[in-house]
């Protein structure tokens, strides 16, 4: 009989006084628990651990202990909000404890191992790019529409405070996220292939263009805009940029060599969206006709959800 075989003949007699579960605690309580059997294989009689599985278990174990790093931010006031640590699963010392569970047996019960994660945008980072305005522009909209003026303000804090580094793309999809009444978002009039309808976030697109215009002042690369099917009243003919979940997006890119800063705000009637850098920041500004003071007749038209040929 060769090794290999009498090594496996142990290792399986000494199983036998093994614990077949192993308990997860984090922060001193039990979350999940693992079974030997079901992430441990013998082929040939000899122990093999099931990646996949224990991979797969790390996967879920992680969404469960993490903790997002959250970035520095304003306040209202111009204020910085100092940034806070995140955490997120040790996978490698997770791994490593686990096949001591296997292997070694001596495990009963493990604190997941856990590391620390750092926001992208600290304080120090945000004092230096807040200083210089590079782009700004305003819209007006009538705040006695309710549900709408809700979603506008919404989706201003949604962009608020966001941060595009060099080279780095902004999606306002991707950024605002999915317009759910889950989220806060209210039914508000929209324009479906040219058609006055009403759906769940209507009245974004004011802020979608406003932030548009800002970026086009601010002399920043756009990647992609479209214009909705029909005239909107809030900016000039031509200067708006129509989202929609499942349809358009507005993109552009940070081609500077500093980060920018979105600044947004939405209140009584105002949407305000301002671009700021740092004092190195070498921009180069365009001239962009200003929206109309005139507060406009109640907003209909709002979101192309698709179907007809948008302008890019």
């Amino acid at each position: 009989m060769g090794l290999p075989w009498i090594l496996a003949i142990l290792f399986l007699f000494q199983q036998g006084a093994y614990s077949d579960s192993l308990v997860i605690e984090h922060e001193g309580h039990a979350i999940s628990e693992m079974k030997r059997a079901q992430y441990s294989d013998s082929m040939t009689g000899i122990p093999l651990v099931n990646q996949e599985k224990l991979d797969k278990f790390m996967d879920e174990l992680d969404k469960r202990v993490q903790k997002p790093p959250i970035n520095a931010a304003l306040d209202g006031a111009g204020r910085i909000i100092s940034e806070q640590t995140g955490s997120k699963l040790n996978r490698k010392a997770f791994e490593e404890l686990f096949y001591s569970f296997i292997f070694e047996g001596e495990l009963l019960k493990l604190e997941a191992p856990m590391l620390t994660t750092y926001p992208k945008v600290d304080s120090e980072l945000l004092s230096n790019i807040k200083t210089k305005k590079i782009g700004l522009y305003a819209t007006y909209y009538n705040s006695r529409n309710k549900n709408r003026s809700h979603n506008v303000e919404l989706a201003a804090k949604a962009i608020n405070n966001h941060v595009v580094f060099p080279d780095e793309r902004f999606s306002f999809n991707e950024v605002v996220g999915m317009r759910t009444r889950e989220k806060g978002y209210l039914r508000a009039p929209v324009i479906v292939r040219g058609e006055v309808s009403e759906d769940v976030g209507g009245g974004i697109c004011q802020i979608s263009s406003t932030l548009f215009n800002a970026v086009d002042r601010a002399g920043l690369k756009i990647v992609e805009r479209y214009s909705h099917s029909r005239h909107v009243k809030y900016v000039p003919s031509g200067r708006d940029a129509t989202v929609s979940w499942y349809g358009p997006d507005f993109v552009f890119q940070n081609k500077y060599d500093q980060p920018i800063l979105i600044r947004a705000y939405a209140q009584g009637g105002q949407v305000s969206i301002v671009i700021c850098s740092s004092e190195d920041v070498n921009a180069k500004t365009r001239q962009v006709p200003s929206a109309s003071k005139k507060l406009p007749e109640e907003i209909k038209l709002e979101m192309d959800a698709g179907g007809s040929e948008p302008k890019k």
